[in-house]
């Protein structure tokens, strides 16, 4: 009874039914009171002619009452008030013509000249009468008004009739119109239960349930909530799809830093055990210095996993002016006496470009990927840094005319520890973090770093707002 009475399509065809009950009830109040009133006038009617022919009569009698019905109808109530006195008549169910008690008598005489009302009479019920002046004598007429209230009430128990059929029959058709007009938010709410049984908390959702598109028009309640529900859903698997994605990019991240941090320490871990093992001062020094180097490696690779966590956090940078033409000046310098077999060329403008930014970390991007393009490139390939203003931009494209970048692997170029080479342990030095650095530094200076490569035009190229 709790479930059928909080149900929309029961209180919906409730509230229809109400007002059908209450209009019904409205329509037949007002119906009875204009019969009412018209059956009143009607009978006023004909109490003045009953009084007309009572009033002929007394003048052609000259002096009341008569001795005869006078032509009245069954059940007229005649009073002739006089100065004398007053006495009054009934003409019975047959026709015959009887005195009228002295109680009633009473309760006519009280009535003035042109008054109509309504009184009820000892014996005889209600009437409708109406008092008129003939010289000295007052002449009261009556008709009983049982015929009104017959009719009223068999009008009164037909409306009832007519009306409880009507609310049973509203009743009936709102149930039924409104279960098939709320037939789509049934099948919305099918929907959305079928997605509610889904299991939401782990693993990859991709595509769940859907409204189907007949119920999405907007220009309907009903499609409205379907064209919200549908979007709700859109933006939850996209969400709980990017849950997942960065749950596993968590997993294989933790995976290859624990693999990055092992090789050193099974490094480090072995020397010391060979120092100890052996004594001799020349092995010991070179065992120091591998675990020197190894520990180098380790703290670097620290860093760059501390700052990542930090960019991620969104951690505010510096903002201050750089020079980002004498940013990239020194790091090309740099990169020449790190690898003089490579051509280095630099290509600035006459004026300086300054923008707001972080330097340290700016010539850490910059540095990271001219060491990219030294360690992916063979000897004697040439290295272009060049810089320009571009709308409210400033723009620095590193590009090399090398081998060029595997196309499998352009797509991941940017993710940690990803590198060319598809091995743990890496020929290069390095860890596969330079770029994501680069890019992570990049977006929290609100700029881009894209990549375009193909054999022998590889270009990197980053955007920063000026």
């Amino acid at each position: 009874m709790r479930v059928a009475a909080r149900s929309l399509s029961v209180r919906v065809a409730a509230a229809m039914v109400a007002l059908v009950a209450v209009v019904s009830l409205v329509i037949g109040a007002l119906t009875t009171a204009a019969i009412s009133s018209y059956l009143t006038r009607q009978l006023d009617g004909k109490v003045a002619a009953t009084q007309g022919r009572a009033i002929n009569a007394l003048v052609k009698g000259s002096g009341p009452p008569p001795d005869a019905p006078h032509g009245q109808d069954a059940g007229t109530v005649t009073v002739y008030v006089t100065p004398s006195g007053a006495e009054g008549n009934v003409i019975t169910s047959d026709g015959t013509l009887t005195a009228l008690g002295d109680p009633a008598v009473g309760m006519l005489d009280d009535l003035t000249a042109g008054q109509n009302g309504t009184v009820d009479l000892p014996n005889l019920g209600e009437y409708r009468v109406h008092a008129s002046s003939v010289g000295a004598v007052t002449v009261i007429t009556g008709l009983p008004t049982k015929d009104i209230q017959n009719t009223i009430n068999s009008l009164i128990g037909w409306e009832v009739l007519f009306g409880g059929i009507g609310v049973l029959t509203a009743g009936g058709v709102c149930v039924f119109v409104v279960r098939r007009q709320l037939r789509p938010l049934r099948r919305v709410a099918q929907t959305a239960r079928e997605v509610a049984g889904l299991p939401l908390d782990t693993g990859e959702i991709g595509v769940t349930a859907r409204v189907p598109d007949q119920l999405t028009d907007e220009h309907t309640e009903v499609g409205q909530v379907a064209v919200a529900l549908n979007t709700l859903l859109g933006h939850m698997e996209n969400a709980l799809d990017a849950r997942h994605r960065s749950e596993q990019q968590v997993r294989q991240f933790v995976a290859d830093a624990s693999h990055e941090l092992r090789t050193p320490l099974t490094t480090i871990h072995g020397y010391a055990q060979l120092s100890l093992r052996q004594r001799d001062p020349e092995l010991y020094g070179h065992a120091m210095g591998k675990v020197m180097v190894e520990t180098t490696r380790m703290a670097s690779l620290v860093e760059d996993l501390l700052l990542l966590a930090r960019l991620d956090a969104g951690r505010p940078l510096d903002r201050r002016p750089v020079d980002l033409s004498r940013l990239a000046r020194d790091s090309v310098t740099d990169a020449q006496i790190v690898a003089p077999s490579h051509h280095w060329e630099l290509e600035l403008p006459p004026d300086p470009i300054v923008i707001i930014g972080d330097e340290q970390r700016l010539h850490q991007v910059v540095t990271n990927l001219l060491t990219n393009a030294r360690r992916h490139t063979p000897a004697g390939t040439t290295v272009t840094v060049a810089a320009k203003l571009a709308d409210d931009s400033a723009v620095l494209t590193i590009h090399d005319d090398g081998p060029g970048i595997p196309a499998d692997l352009l797509p991941n170029v940017f993710q940690r520890f990803t590198r060319a080479d598809t091995a743990r342990t890496s020929t290069t030095g390095g860890t596969g973090l330079g770029l994501s650095l680069a890019q992570s530094i990049t977006h929290a200076h609100n700029g881009t770093l894209t990549l375009s490569s193909t054999p022998g035009n590889t270009s990197f190229t980053l955007a920063l707002p000026t």
